[in-house]
């Protein structure tokens, strides 16, 4: 058994994830994503799915994307 890093749990399913070449322990992917998942710069979710990056910074669309300050002219797109 292994503590989750976020709620403490000591649970017999733990699991864990390298991110950026550190190793994280949680009982639940909602624990893994309130502890690593980026959060979209312009409207502040956590990004989940693949979202969108532009000059380093994250968004969890393309429509986040285009109306972050600076970002208006950026050629950007969901994936389809």
């Amino acid at each position: 058994m292994a503590t989750c890093e976020v709620c403490g749990n000591d649970y017999d399913k733990s699991f864990d994830v390298v991110a950026a070449g550190a190793t994280h322990t949680f009982d639940s992917f909602e624990c893994a994503i309130h502890a690593i998942a980026p959060v979209c710069e312009h409207c502040g979710c956590k990004v989940i799915g693949h979202g969108t990056e532009v000059d380093g910074h994250f968004y969890c669309c393309a429509h986040c994307a285009k109306h972050a300050e600076g970002a208006e002219d950026a050629p950007v797109a969901d994936r389809a």
